[in-house]
């Protein structure tokens, strides 16, 4: 992931690969530019993940502390 990508937020990345994707299937843009849209839809797509990945890791996380701690009490 590029810096300037690592620094999109989750809705940033989101709506600009909404707007990519929008692009992409009403057509009418050049070889070129198609690819430079894909490339451009990959690497919004990765942020996103990485957004995602964190979020679930955090998420696991909590309720692993939350089951810890219940099951501590019994």
């Amino acid at each position: 992931m590029t810096e300037a990508g690592s620094a999109l937020g989750y809705e940033q990345a989101r709506d600009e690969l909404i707007e990519v994707v929008r692009k992409l299937e009403a057509g009418g843009t050049s070889l070129e530019d198609s690819l430079a849209l894909w490339e451009r839809g990959e690497e919004l797509a990765k942020v996103c993940r990485h957004w995602l990945e964190g979020a679930r890791a955090r998420l696991d996380s909590a309720l692993a502390e939350r089951d810890a701690a219940e099951g501590g009490g019994e």
